[in-house]
């Protein structure tokens, strides 16, 4: 599994105005039914109205390959530009927890 955080930075809420547009529009919906997404949500950090946060997680490059063809990558784009947002990215890709499952209270 391969997750991309981004952190879409804005102003006077746009970040957040461009999460609920994803999600209003049905671009969200339409991602998180493509081949091989795992998740695709959005979160805002308490200390930070203005950043909201997205996790994105896939099966494999494939499929995010796939999905950065898609005709949905333009409409993001386009969101992106109205909204005047700003990203950083950061990519990890999942191995087994391991030791540190005695940690992970279920």
């Amino acid at each position: 599994m391969i997750t991309v955080t981004l952190y879409y930075k804005g102003t006077d809420g746009r970040a957040r105005s461009f999460a609920e547009e994803m999600e209003a529009s049905g671009i969200a919906e339409r991602i998180r039914k493509e081949p091989g997404n795992l998740r695709y949500q959005y979160f805002q950090p308490l200390d930070d109205p203005e950043t909201v946060l997205l996790i994105d997680s896939w099966t494999d490059q494939a499929a995010i390959d796939a999905h950065h063809a898609s005709p949905m990558m333009a409409q993001l784009a386009t969101l992106r530009e109205k909204y005047d947002l700003h990203m950083t990215a950061e990519r990890f890709v999942r191995e087994d927890i391991g030791t540190d499952q005695q940690f992970i209270r279920k």
